[in-house]
């Protein structure tokens, strides 16, 4: 499970709490903490 901070690569992450999706579009782009409710584990989908 990818969470804030880490370079996971390009693709769409789900916030593992509320939801939220995120889109990384490059692969040195880290991913958020999320915008919405500040959780910071992701799953990809």
């Amino acid at each position: 499970m990818p969470t804030t901070g880490e370079k996971p690569g390009t693709g769409d992450y789900k916030c593992t709490k509320c939801g939220k999706v995120v889109t990384i579009t490059n692969d040195s782009e880290a991913l958020p903490v999320c915008p919405v409710c500040g959780h910071k584990e992701w799953d990809q989908i």
